[in-house]
């Protein structure tokens, strides 16, 4: 062995320690611990809380308008207690609205269609340029999400974020990744990377 140089078997301590060492930073990273959320399909989309949609009855021009969805999940729509809308695809929705019309013997055989005109928000914390809420877009993604906010800081992590999504009548905590769909109503924090 050559004086001054480390023996095999140091090095390979030394190898193992330095090993040990990135993983658990790596792990200690912001976010590294949480679980992926559940992933979010948008062709899926159903209404909820905020959602504002237009109501099309054909031939009804007093029965055509424009509705939020309240904090109940429902929609104070003419004739009827409100009708249930949170949960439900535009088309669930448009079926409840007919048969709520058929129901009250107003319309024999009503034509009923609902689209959205603006979607709930979602928030964007953290390493952006311009943090806050900003309007849900069909088919939007972590990446493009932090595009409406201004883009990334220059301190930014930008291989995940941590997310707060509500699944049914519970929030769940997770992280995204820069091309995981985004689900309206999600809270994203981008963190700050520390080397």
């Amino acid at each position: 062995m050559t004086p001054g140089c480390p023996s095999p078997l140091r090095r390979m301590r030394s190898l193992v320690a330095a090993g040990s060492l990135a993983i658990s930073l790596a792990a200690c990273a912001e976010g590294g611990s949480l679980k992926t959320v559940p992933p979010y399909d948008p062709g899926t989309y159903t209404l909820g809380v905020d959602d504002q949609i237009r109501v099309i009855t054909y031939g009804q021009d007093q029965l055509t308008s424009d509705f939020r969805v309240d904090s109940t999940g429902k929609v104070a729509f003419p004739l009827t207690d409100g009708l249930q809308a949170a949960g439900l695809t535009t088309t669930q929705f448009a079926d409840e609205v007919r048969q709520a019309l058929e129901h009250s013997r107003m319309l024999r055989d009503p034509k009923v269609s609902v689209e959205i005109t603006a979607y709930r928000m979602i928030s964007v914390l953290g390493e952006v340029a311009r943090p806050g809420q900003y309007p849900y877009q069909p088919g939007m993604t972590m990446l493009t999400a932090v595009a409406s906010a201004g883009g990334f800081t220059y301190r930014s992590l930008e291989s995940r974020a941590y997310v707060i999504r509500q699944e049914g009548e519970q929030s769940v905590v997770g992280k995204i990744k820069p091309q995981d769909y985004v689900k309206p109503g999600d809270v994203i924090k981008i963190y700050e990377r520390h080397f």
